[in-house]
């Protein structure tokens, strides 16, 4: 066999693990995604070298990533801060949500292995709002959407959504009343579940497009409230 055929073949079934750089990129994403960093937080380079354990060359190249994405931005003699999302980056993004989820919904099996994943994500949704813990109860609606895109077996998909939903938690955590904003979906998101779970994944997508078209008219009124 020729070399380069063995050489092609070996790739193809060992994909190159995610750089370092790649890795941490994905943890201050999930980090955003669970509302632990807030829109317009300075970020310190000190001190997020410290928490990840790595050099300040590697913290760069990060944040130039999730700067290019609209993440964090990065002001000169000013640093880096996360990004405060507009009313048009929300309008957007709900945008590419209908785009991505409702499809994924509509076209999946109902016993899809990411099933499990929005059974998982809607159990920790009621526990925190029974808890009054509605940071977490937010970050388990962020899983619950997650799943759904991972329906479509698309990592390329599912990449998308991790930025789209951290651009969005930031715009929550802008926001003063966070049970306002996540109460009314644990169990409309528990309703789209159940539509799935009975072989009705168009039905359940339909249900999901009149959620999100509701959850982006209550976002921007409250928005637009708080930047009066």
């Amino acid at each position: 066999m020729p070399r380069s055929t063995t050489l092609s073949s070996t790739t193809s079934d060992h994909p190159a693990a995610p750089s370092l750089t790649e890795t941490v990129a994905d943890v201050i994403r999930q980090q955003l995604i669970c509302g632990q960093l807030r829109a317009g937080q300075h970020l310190s380079e000190a001190a997020m070298c410290e928490q990840l354990d790595i050099s300040r060359n590697t913290l760069r190249e990060v944040f130039r990533i999730l700067t290019k994405e609209g993440l964090l931005h990065h002001a000169p003699n000013r640093g880096v801060s996360v990004a405060v999302p507009r009313m048009a980056d929300i309008i957007d993004i709900y945008r590419v949500r209908r785009f991505i989820e409702c499809p994924a919904l509509a076209q999946a099996w109902p016993r899809h292995p990411a099933h499990q994943l929005m059974c998982q994500a809607l159990q920790r949704a009621r526990q925190a709002r029974d808890a009054g813990d509605w940071q977490a109860a937010g970050t388990a609606n962020m899983a619950f959407h997650a799943a759904i895109v991972a329906l479509a077996d698309s990592q390329r998909l599912s990449s998308l959504f991790a930025n789209v939903a951290a651009e969005l938690r930031l715009a929550f955590g802008l926001l003063d009343d966070e049970q306002y904003l996540h109460a009314p979906y644990v169990e409309q998101n528990a309703q789209i579940l159940q539509r799935f779970e009975d072989g009705q994944p168009a039905a359940a997508a339909q249900m999901l497009q009149e959620y999100l078209v509701q959850s982006e008219r209550m976002v921007l009124a409250v928005y637009g409230r708080c930047s009066l």
